[in-house]
């Protein structure tokens, strides 16, 4: 995970505009994980079962990759890799599970809102570390977290069903920070391929594991929720998670931080549009103070956000 710290002479170059070429791809890219909620609020398959095929159709794909043109670097993996690189895995898995279930019991608007504070905690767990973090990370922070709570009190006067989801949403933002550290330690020495493939293997193993003690169905539903599914790995995985890496080699982080940022109000619009769920007045200002809160964090050092 980069440093988390406010480095001013560092700020003109960070946030240099993208070339069109790179504002197009973030453009699809935003769509794309902005799909990931609507489509899983949509779905009737089972939460866990959901987040099962999203991570196994995607090791599917990166696996035969790995085994074939990184072979060697397999073979010489430490156990200090494998160690990191399993913990990263279980730790997605255990994302997926809280985030994906919140969507069973708040609105996407809320759920999207609230998963999205992973940067702060990440720095958190940075600052645990021994990071240094300077005064602004702080104040967006605290700004971040205060606004999580605002938004979840909103939610209480709600629904309690609606608290429930928001916890588990905060929760997953909490997985996540995890995941991005544990990852960031071993892409230090770990490429992409290797890493991206053995992670989400892991994580597919996990979740099944998950199903199939807690005997959610794996298969039999309908084909529109297949469709939804298969709409999950092409867009928000493939089109989104795979895009958002491939403009990192050319854009700087920040950037791509805070355009993943525009999650939030794009899976809100898509779930007005085609689910119907409609934003309670109360909760717009909470919800702008937690993204400006969250853009904060992102600017002065704390980077790592991964699309949904």
């Amino acid at each position: 995970m980069a440093r988390v710290s406010e480095v001013a002479t560092a700020a003109r170059p960070e946030l240099a505009a993208p070339s069109q070429t790179d504002l197009l791809l973030i453009a699809v890219a935003v769509i794309a994980v902005s799909t990931s909620g609507p489509l899983i609020a949509a779905s009737a398959a089972p939460a866990m079962a959901i987040a099962f095929w999203r991570n196994a159709a995607a090791a599917a794909v990166l696996l035969p990759v790995a085994a074939t043109r990184r072979a060697g670097r397999l073979r010489t993996l430490r156990r200090s890799e494998w160690r990191l690189m399993v913990v990263a895995g279980v730790l997605l898995a255990a994302h997926f599970a809280t985030w994906i279930t919140s969507l069973r019991f708040t609105s996407v608007a809320s759920s999207t809102a609230l998963v999205a504070t992973q940067p702060a905690w990440a720095a958190l767990m940075a600052r645990s570390r021994g990071a240094s973090i300077g005064r602004t990370a702080w104040i967006g922070i605290a700004l971040a977290v205060l606004s999580a709570g605002l938004l979840t009190g909103i939610d209480v006067h709600l629904s309690s069903r609606a608290l429930t989801g928001d916890l588990l949403a905060l929760v997953g933002g909490v997985l996540a920070a995890g995941y991005v550290t544990a990852g960031a330690a071993v892409r230090r020495t770990v490429d992409t391929t290797v890493y991206t493939s053995v992670c989400y293997s892991t994580t597919a193993v996990a979740l099944l594991v998950v199903c199939l003690l807690g005997r959610q169905s794996l298969g039999g539903y309908s084909g529109d929720d297949w469709l939804r599914i298969g709409g999950l790995v092409v867009g928000a995985q493939m089109l989104g998670h795979s895009v958002f890496n491939k403009v990192l080699r050319t854009t700087s982080a920040v950037v791509v931080s805070l355009s993943i940022l525009l999650e939030v109000p794009g899976a809100t619009l898509i779930a007005a549009m085609f689910l119907h769920q409609s934003v309670h007045p109360s909760q717009v200002p909470a919800a702008l103070l937690l993204l400006a809160g969250l853009a904060i964090v992102i600017r002065s050092g704390a980077r790592g956000m991964p699309a949904e």
